[in-house]
């Protein structure tokens, strides 16, 4: 191969190249193949021939690339080719397809896409839209669709070619769609008789573009007449022409056909206006012309025909009148009898798109709906016929469901000689066929039975009409219950579980023999259907009611069992889990004596020593207790049942501490879930004064130890639901003792806190006059020097502020100013607990502030900056959150936003000059109000903001540094680029003069802002812009970018969907405020975060690794043996991959020893590693050694150039400084001498 860029030696000579200068010259010396076709241009035609001068004008055009050219289009080339040469292109700007390229109808936007297309068919299209828009411009035309439809059917009249006429029966389809209907009306006779004629002449020809485009044109030209057109004959003799196609040999022109068909008779303009027949006239035409079709090749062997009617009736029947429908059926079903695959699954669509359509009783009457499901039973599939028997499984469900819809009763009543039929199919081997029945069944019952339910009413074994009906259908699905269907019980308990759903609350009559069935199943050892069992049984408990289903299935547990089995125990879990909208008495009367009894029990066998059976017993009465939550959601007789219950869940709440947490969250329930009556929320209301001493008593008992708080967090949580429900009297009542118990030097601390976490919870309820008094209470408490009681006050004055209306909102209103001087007053004393509820409160009293109270938050501002940088979490998001709420208060002031804002600020500025803590603090406040008021801020403001910010990059303290790169951070993000462009400069230089350790310290945060700059001002900007230190991370941050686009990219061409997902995976923060300033304080984590991400995919790749097994010795690998899986290894195979055993010699990749000369002779170190290597061991020995190692071979070392080698059978393997290594061939027949070692 000759080097590269170079002629092969010799063949320069033989090249004859131009000379300097003309190596654009294209007129070779040699004109062989010239003169030879010039012999051929110059002689006449034998025949006719189509070469025109249109024709060659237009291939002129096409092969010289002017299709690319438009008027507003000038390459480089065509104007040098006009200098050159003016006289042969006059016009280089109008060219031939000009017309195509400017055509302002959009109607045609689909045909510019063709522009660039290499189909023959695509450029004629384009140069035939070209002349027309050229022909309609000539004769001063607006080139709308009516101009375009009269040039198109001009043009087609005179076209003779068949490409011609395919283009510009094209062009037609996509005007008329737009022409106005009173044009196609009035013109519709000399179209469709030109239409017609071109139909008749190209139904035989071979090409079949024209004729599928004009057959496109015939229907939306009768899709747009009105219904008096219909009423003529020529109007259907169009129509049936059109329809004469749909059986026609070739596809496309076929379903063209069949398509047109479509569209006139469901989407005539007429069809949808206020006069809109039931059907279209043309449909009795239509359905005959089907029936006929289909009857006339009906008994044929092929039934082609037979298909196509099929086809074409799948989108039509419901359409048809109910006369029209009937012969269809009738003859669907006849050609069914054929037993011909194709003809009966295309049949099966017919009917499967009737029923689907929902049509109306005009056009399927419910007992024609009902005689098609009769006779669709005389076409059962075998159960062994897959395909066929689910597309019949399909069709009935649709046509159950419409026939439901037509006719309840009638349907209904149809309706158990299907649920047996398709149970039936249960017992088919084929997995697809089970689940298509149990669907099918469950469908029906969610869309056939269910909505009626209430309507049938009670269903018992022997009622009669639609309730009969039902309980026929369920004795069908019970049946499945038998051993013979043990196979697909999952499935069967699928539809016990929707049959309950859908009617138990009136069917449970018939269903408790059914329930005790599922009961002994759930007993059987081994059962795979446990969890079945228990959703079908939760089904039946959720709609039948927990009393129903007890009473068909009992618990079996009073106490006084022999045993301790309790087989009926696993009932309790499946009641609690599924227990609602039930009797509440029903638990009274029926639970509470049963857990009242089992805990006797538990309490004499753990008296008598029997720790498990008292264990057993505990757990079964805890258990019943559980159930409690659910009888209180939504219970049905809380009003006279409550009473009866009340005494008891004091009881238990008080002397239970076992059960405190159930019995607090069945309250909660009982009042948020139970309580939507009026009465009922009366009668609980009633028992608050009874429940709540008890709450408060238990609230206020300090947790021993060792114990979970979690019970006195329920207890308080019940409070406080229970106070919504409470009369004001008496919390007033509760409140003022609150209090008193408060102020008794008496009480402990901790008798104090638990008292006033109970009056934050009372004060929202109570009344004006009482929150005065504890306003009074608890003033003193807040200069508290105990944080805690603190804490607790400002919590109380927050419950009170945070009131939208009410006595709390009045009471804000009335002592704003007592609050305004309070909250003031404290603010030296308040410890940092107390900041969070201090700064809430501070919240809800700014926001009810009027212009005349700027004063009190200007007083406000320097302690709000401050806890931006507090401990606790709370008090920096209340900071930041009143710093808002500061700013909206100043624009409610006004005058206008910008000065408002200005005046705000100019508080928060001083802050920039103070104490370094105040610094960090002001750029941390002034950061989010920059965020948050970004579209009211005005342009000079933020630009100084950012000048100040910048000023204060140069402090040494990392803290102030640390603010100052966050409002940089946010400010890239909120402002406007033609305005950050101006301080580009500013911030790069103040960056630049970090110091050595600031930039070690936010090397990550700098990191983040680059790549920010870089993606709006391009890398070579910022690069010029700072200095040498940041360079190495610039050029890192360009080519992270670059793996991040080529990553977006990839990402886009291979998941479409993940498109907008994928579009910024770098960037990838969102809009507020925390998402833009969260980046990394460590590099260390992301650094530790990547290794062990590239470790992952590493690891990845490794799993994925595959290896073949070869097979054994010479024997080939036999794909096609079914154990082939076998031998795809996911280790790689050959000799263990255990630890090697050490030999004392490296080994190459492909098992060579690998020898290496020492340079120091440690004579130690040799005789340790004397038995290991004996190679490294020859060179203290002058004489030979010998290995044998594997039959007639061996291993000899010799010292280097020995000439006791020479004659030996073998060849040298290797050679070192000092010895070589042979190989030995038949070292048995050679006589070694005694000397050498072995």
């Amino acid at each position: 191969m000759g080097r590269s860029g170079k002629l092969p030696s010799g063949v320069s000579a033989k090249l004859k190249r131009w000379k300097k200068g003309h190596s654009s010259d294209s007129n070779p010396a040699i004109s062989r193949h010239r003169q030879a076709a010039r012999s051929r241009f110059f002689s006449r035609p034998s025949g006719k021939s189509d070469l025109t001068v249109d024709a060659v004008k237009l291939h002129n055009e096409l092969q010289s690339g002017s299709l690319r050219l438009g008027k507003s289009e000038a390459p480089e080339t065509a104007m040098e080719e006009e200098e050159v040469a003016p006289a042969l292109t006059e016009k280089s700007s109008g060219t031939f397809l000009s017309g195509l390229s400017d055509c302002t109808n959009v109607t045609f936007s689909k045909v510019q896409r063709f522009w660039e297309s290499s189909s023959a068919a695509h450029k004629e299209i384009c140069a035939v839209l070209a002349a027309v828009t050229e022909v309609i411009r000539s004769q001063g035309g607006k080139e709308t669709e009516t101009e375009y439809f009269a040039a198109l059917m001009t043009t087609m009249e005179a076209v003779e070619s068949a490409e011609s006429l395919a283009a510009v029966a094209y062009l037609l389809n996509l005007v008329l769609k737009r022409v106005p209907s009173p044009v196609l009306i009035k013109k519709f006779s000399d179209t469709s008789k030109a239409f017609m004629d071109i139909m008749s002449a190209q139904a035989s020809s071979g090409s079949t573009s024209a004729l599928r485009w004009v057959l496109s044109c015939l229907a939306t030209l009768l899709r747009k007449q009105d219904l008096e057109a219909w009423s003529y004959p020529v109007t259907l003799q169009v129509y049936h022409g059109l329809l004469s196609f749909t059986v026609h040999t070739k596809p496309k022109i076929r379903k063209a056909a069949q398509h047109g068909v479509c569209s006139v008779l469901k989407g005539s303009e007429f069809m949808f206006g206020e006069k809109a027949p039931a059907h279209h006239p043309a449909a009795m035409s239509t359905a005959k012309f089907c029936i006929q079709e289909i009857e006339k090749s009906g008994g044929s062997k092929e039934a082609t025909t037979t298909l196509h009617m099929l086809t074409l009736l799948k989108d039509l029947l419901p359409c048809f009148p109910d006369g029209l429908v009937k012969s269809c059926s009738e003859t669907l079903l006849r050609v069914m009898t054929l037993s011909h695959v194709l003809v009966t699954a295309c049949a099966m669509q017919a009917f499967h798109s009737l029923f689907h359509a929902k049509p109306s009783p005009g056009t399927l009457p419910a007992e024609l709906n009902a005689q098609i499901i009769t006779a669709l039973y005389d076409y059962v599939p075998s159960e062994n016929d897959l395909q066929p028997l689910l597309a019949w499984l399909k069709v009935m469900e649709k046509a159950h469901i419409n026939l439901v819809r037509l006719h309840r009763d009638l349907g209904l009543g149809h309706l158990p000689r299907f649920f047996g039929t398709a149970t039936t199919c249960l017992l088919s081997p084929h997995s697809q066929v089970v689940t298509a029945a149990t669907q099918c069944l469950q469908e029906i019952l969610k869309e056939c039975v269910a909505p009626h339910m209430a309507d049938i009413g009670s269903v018992t074994s022997s009622a009669s009409g639609p309730a009969q009906y039902v309980a026929k259908m369920f004795r069908a699905v019970e049946e499945g219950l038998t051993y013979r269907f043990h196979a697909s019980w999952s499935s069967v308990l699928q539809l016990l579980c929707v049959f309950f759903e859908a009617c138990g609350r009136q069917a449970h009559p018939v269903m408790r023999k059914c329930l005790q069935s599922l009961c002994d199943l759930r007993l059987s050892p081994y059962s795979p259907h446990t969890a079945a069992v228990d959703r079908a049984v939760g089904a039946a408990v959720a709609s039948m009611g927990p009393e129903v289903v007890l009473e068909a299935v009992p618990l079996e547990i009073d106490g006084s069992e022999e045993t301790l089995d309790f087989p009926r125990s696993w009932l309790l879990p499946v009641v609690r889990d599924h227990v609602r909208e039930t009797r509440l008495g029903f638990f009274t009367a029926y639970f509470l004596p049963l857990a009242t009894t089992l805990k006797r029990k538990a309490m004499d066998r753990a008296q008598a020593g029997s720790t498990v059976e008292s264990k057993i017993y505990d757990t079964l009465q805890w258990q019943i207790w559980t159930l409690l939550p659910g009888f209180c959601t939504r219970p049905t007789d809380v009003a006279t049942a409550f009473k009866g219950l009340a005494r008891t869940l004091g009881t238990a709440i008080s002397e239970r501490p076992d059960l405190r947490v159930t019995v607090c969250q069945a309250l909660r329930t009982l009042i948020t879930k139970g309580c939507e009556a009026e009465a009922d929320r009366a009668e609980v209301s009633r028992f608050a004064k009874n429940f709540l001493p008890i709450l408060f008593n238990l609230y206020g008992q300090p947790v021993a130890a060792g114990d979970t708080p979690a019970p006195r967090r329920a207890v308080l949580e019940t409070i406080k639901t229970y106070l919504t429900i409470t009369e004001p009297q008496l919390v007033n009542g509760f409140l003022e003792k609150a209090s008193e118990k408060v102020l008794d030097p008496a009480s402990s601390d901790f008798t104090r806190l638990s008292v006033l976490d109970l009056v934050v919870a009372l004060a929202p309820h109570a009344d004006e006059a009482a929150i005065s008094k504890l306003y009074s209470t608890i003033r003193p408490y807040l200069e508290s020097k105990a944080h805690g009681v603190q804490k607790k006050a400002y919590r109380v004055l927050e419950e009170v502020c945070a009131s939208p209306q009410g006595p709390g909102a009045r009471f804000v209103q009335s002592h704003l100013d007592d609050l305004k001087k309070t909250l003031l007053d404290s603010l030296r004393s308040t410890s940092s607990p107390a900041k969070r509820p201090r700064l809430k409160c501070l919240i809800h009293i700014v926001r009810k502030l009027s212009a005349e109270h700027e004063e009190f938050i200007s007083a406000l501002v320097p302690e709000v900056i401050l806890c931006t940088k507090e401990v606790s979490v709370g008090a920096r998001k209340n900071a930041f959150a009143l710093l808002v709420e500061m700013g909206h208060a100043f624009l409610r002031f006004g005058p206008n936003p910008a000065e408002a804002l200005q005046r705000y600020l100019i508080l928060i500025y001083p802050g920039l000059v103070g104490a370094v803590t105040m610094v960090s603090c002001s750029i941390l406040a002034l950061t989010h109000l920059l965020f948050q008021f970004k579209g009211l801020m005005g342009t000079s403001t933020m630009e100084q903001l950012l000048e100040n910010v910048c000023l204060l990059l140069a402090s040494r303290t990392r803290d102030v540094v640390r603010s100052a790169l966050g409002f940089i951070k946010v400010a890239v993000v909120v402002m406007d680029v033609a305005h950050l462009a101006k301080h580009v400069q500013l911030v790069m230089g103040a960056v630049g003069k970090l110091s050595d350790d600031m930039r070690r310290h936010f090397r990550m945060k700098l990191r983040n802002l680059f790549t920010k700059f870089v993606r709006k001002f391009g890398f070579e900007l910022v690069r010029k812009l700072l200095p040498e230190e940041y360079q190495k991370v610039l050029v890192n941050i360009r080519k992270a970018e670059a793996r991040a686009k080529k990553h977006r990219a990839l990402n886009q061409a291979a998941v479409e969907e993940e498109e907008e997902e994928e579009e910024e995976p770098v960037q990838g923060k969102g809009d507020s405020i925390e998402e833009i300033l969260a980046d990394s304080e460590d590099e260390e984590d992301e650094e530790e975060e990547r290794s062990r991400g590239k470790e992952q995919q590493r690891l990845a790749r490794h799993r994925s690794r595959a290896w073949l097994k070869e097979g054994g010795g010479d024997e080939p690998l036999n794909f096609l043996d079914p154990k082939v899986a076998q031998r795809v290894l996911a280790t790689q195979p050959g000799p263990g991959r255990g630890k090697k055993k050490d030999h004392g010699f490296k080994v190459s990749a492909d098992g060579r020893l690998i020898i290496r000369e020492e340079e120091d002779d440690n004579a130690k170190l040799e005789e340790e590693e004397g038995a290991k290597a004996p190679l490294h061991s020859f060179r203290s020995s002058a004489s030979p050694s010998l290995w044998p190692f594997h039959g007639p071979l061996a291993l000899a070392v010799f010292p280097r150039n020995s000439r006791q080698a020479q004659g030996l059978p073998g060849f040298r393997t290797l050679s070192h400084a000092s010895y070589d290594v042979w190989l030995l061939i038949d070292f048995t027949s050679v006589c070694l001498p005694s000397s050498w070692g072995g």
